[in-house]
C-alpha cells in the first residue's frame, strides 16, 4: 500500500491535503495512509492557542478546526504523533491516543495501532533531561514551565514501548534518534544546517531516548520531523544471537509543510491484503498497557523505571502470548478502534471570536471509554484526584495557621500543598519569549546556495516526482554506495513538492512548577534561525 509521510503539519490541514489530491489529479497516486511526524497543531479554538509554545506572532488558528467542527473531513486516514507546538491540552485529553476528528487519530503520548496488518508505533513530544523521568502531571491551565514540560517525553513511555518484542514495520517520533546523522549524508547535511555542526559532532544532536528505542525496536522505517531539514540515512542493527537475522532501519527526516519544500513523501510499504480497511488496536500493545499500569506516575516526583539492578522485585514487564490471547478473546478477536469522535470542546467560530476564554482541564469520553475497556487508569482522572487532596489538605493547613495565629498572634510556615495560582504566576520582563528548547522553533530557513556538486533536491514544478537525488544518498560515512542500492529497493524514492495551491469541561486545575526565571540563553542554532526569521513568516 502507498504511505504518505508529512513533517511538521503546523495546523495547515488544507494545505497538506490539497497537495494529496493534486497528487492524486496529476499522476494517479492516492495514499492509502497519511502519517504526520509531529507539530500538527489540532487548535480547536482561542484556548488552545494559548496552551501551544510558541511565540505570540505565530499563534495562528490555521484550519484544523474546520475538520474538528465537521465543516471538512480528512480525505485519507491520518495518524500522527504530538511534537513541541501543539495545543497540548487538547491531546492530553487523549494519553492513550483517539480520534481528534473524524479520520484524524492521535497515537498518544505512545502507542502502536494497525492499518491493513502494517505495524505503527510512535512516541510523542521531544526529549529534555530535566523532565524525563517525572510523570504526566501538568494539566491546563499551564504556567510558563508546565506549557513546555507539557510535551516532554517521560521514562514510562519509553519503558512501555521497550516491552515490546513482535516486529514493528513503522516508527515515529517528532525530534531524531541521537547519532542517526552518521548513518546518512551528514556532509550535506551540515551544508543545508551548519549550525547543527557542533552538537552533530559533540553527537548531542537529537533525542537519546529515541535512539534507545531505535536500538530495541528496530523497526523497517523510523520517520521524524522537527528539525525542519529533508535527511535520509540507513542503519544496519548489530545482531545480538546467531540465531537473529539480520535487520536495518530506513530513517527518514521531513521538512515543514510550506509551498516549494519537500515537506512529503510517498513510500510503497508491503500488507496483508485480506486485512481491512479499519484502524485496529495492537493486542500486544494493549497487553503491555494492562501490563504497566501499576506503574503510572501523575507527580513532579522523578523516578526510574524498574531495571535488574537488585532494587526492584520486577523488572521485566514484557507481556506473554497467553496475555495477547486474553486481550484478543476481550475484544472478541475484533481489534477495530471505534469511531467514537466527541466534542470536548467549543469550536472556533470566524464571527465571533472569543480571545478571553481560559483553557480548562477536560475529562475526554474515548478516553473513559478505552480505560474502562481495559481496566487502566485514567491519567487525568487520576491528576485531578491528586490535585483535589492537595487542595483539601492546603484547606486544612490554613484552617490549623488561622488557630494558630489566634493563640500566638503569627503564622507557621505556609502550607505545602499549593493551592491554584498558576493563573497568578508573573511573566519575568526581561525573559525572551522564545521556546528555550534546542531547534524547538526552527520558523525559518537557514538558507544555503546550492554546491554545483550538490544541486538543490527539490524543483520549480510541483508535478515533479522522481528518485532520490545522490545529495540525498543514505548510508553510514564510510558506506555511501551501497547504502543507495539498499534505498532504491526499499521504495523510499518517490518525493513530493507542493507549488502554491490556489465542551466539556470537568474543572479548571492549575499547574504549580517552582523554576527560575531570568534571561534564556539561546542556543547557537537557534540564534541562526531566528536571525533569518524575516525571510520565511510562514510557520
Amino acid at each position: 500500500m502507498k504511505v504518505a509521510v508529512a513533517g511538521c503539519c503546523h495546523g495547515a490541514l488544507d494545505k497538506m491535503y490539497e497537495t494529496l489530491e493534486l497528487l492524486q489529479r496529476r499522476h494517479n497516486v492516492r495514499p492509502d495512509l497519511l502519517l504526520c511526524c509531529g507539530d500538527f497543531q489540532a487548535v480547536r479554538n482561542e484556548a488552545d492557542l494559548r496552551c501551544m509554545a510558541v511565540p505570540t506572532k505565530y499563534r495562528h488558528m490555521q484550519t484544523f478546526y474546520r475538520y474538528y467542527s465537521g465543516e471538512k473531513k480528512a480525505p485519507v486516514l491520518t495518524v500522527f504523533i504530538g511534537g513541541n507546538h501543539e495545543a497540548s491540552n487538547h491531546l492530553q485529553e487523549l494519553p492513550y491516543g483517539g480520534w481528534v476528528a473524524p479520520n484524524i487519530y492521535y497515537l498518544g503520548y505512545a502507542g502502536v495501532v494497525r492499518f491493513r496488518g502494517v505495524r505503527i508505533g510512535g512516541i510523542s513530544g521531544i526529549f529534555k533531561s530535566h523532565d524525563y523521568r517525572k510523570g504526566h502531571f501538568e494539566c491546563p491551565p499551564y504556567n510558563q514551565q508546565t506549557i513546555r514540560s507539557a510535551y516532554h517525553v517521560r521514562n514510562i513511555e519509553v519503558f512501555k514501548l521497550k516491552q515490546l518484542k513482535r516486529p514493528i514495520d513503522i516508527f515515529m517520533s517528532h525530534d531524531w534518534p541521537r547519532s542517526i546523522y552518521h548513518y546518512g549524508n551528514k556532509n550535506q547535511l551540515l551544508k543545508m544546517k551548519s549550525f547543527f555542526r557542533q552538537e552533530v559532532e559533540s553527537n548531542t544532536l537529537g533525542s537519546p531516548a529515541a535512539s534507545e528505542l531505535l536500538q530495541h525496536l528496530k523497526p523497517t522505517y523510523w520517520f521524524s520531523a522537527h528539525l525542519h531539514v529533508k535527511f535520509a540515512a540507513f542503519m544496519q542493527h548489530q545482531t545480538t544471537s546467531k540465531e537473529e537475522l539480520p535487520k536495518a532501519t530506513k530513517f527518514l527526516a521531513l521538512d515543514k509543510c510550506l509551498p516549494h519544500r519537500d515537506f512529503l513523501q510517498i513510500i510503497d510499504v508491503e500488507h496483508d491484503p485480506s486485512a481491512g480497511d479499519s484502524l485496529e488496536y495492537d493486542a500486544e500493545w494493549i497487553a503491555v498497557l494492562k501490563a504497566t499500569n501499576s506503574l503510572i506516575n501523575v507527580t513532579q516526583t522523578s523516578w526510574n523505571m524498574p531495571e535488574n539492578n537488585g532494587l526492584h522485585a520486577k523488572w521485566d514487564y514484557s507481556v506473554t502470548e497467553e496475555a495477547i490471547k486474553e486481550v484478543l478473546e476481550e475484544l472478541n478477536h475484533n481489534l477495530k478502534i471505534p469511531c467514537n469522535f466527541t466534542l470536548t470542546a467549543a469550536c472556533y467560530d470566524p464571527s465571533k471570536p472569543q480571545k478571553k476564554v481560559e483553557p480548562v482541564h477536560t475529562i475526554n469520553p474515548q478516553t473513559t471509554e478505552f480505560c474502562a475497556q481495559f481496566g487502566l487508569t485514567d491519567i487525568n482522572d487520576r491528576i485531578q484526584q491528586v490535585k483535589e487532596e492537595g487542595s483539601v489538605r492546603g484547606e486544612h493547613e490554613e484552617e490549623e495557621e488561622e488557630e494558630e495565629m489566634d493563640s500566638t498572634g503569627s503564622a507557621e510556615e505556609p502550607s505545602e500543598y499549593n493551592t491554584d495560582n498558576s493563573g497568578l504566576s508573573s511573566i519575568n520582563p526581561d525573559e525572551i519569549m522564545l521556546d528555550e528548547e534546542g531547534g524547538d522553533e526552527d520558523l525559518s530557513t537557514c538558507s544555503v546556495d546550492p554546491s554545483p556538486d550538490h544541486p538543490p533536491d527539490f524543483s520549480a514544478s510541483f508535478s515533479d516526482i522522481r528518485i532520490m537525488p545522490d545529495s540525498m544518498a543514505v548510508s553510514s560515512d564510510d558506506a555511501m554506495d551501497s547504502t543507495n542500492e539498499e534505498l532504491e529497493k526499499s521504495g523510499v524514492s518517490k518525493q513530493v513538492e507542493e507549488k502554491s495551491l490556489n465542551e466539556r469541561p470537568l474543572k479548571r486545575i492549575g499547574g504549580n512548577e517552582n523554576g527560575n526565571s531570568g534571561i534564556k540563553k539561546i542556543k547557537r542554532r537557534n540564534q541562526a534561525i531566528y536571525a533569518a526569521e524575516e525571510e520565511d513568516k510562514t510557520e
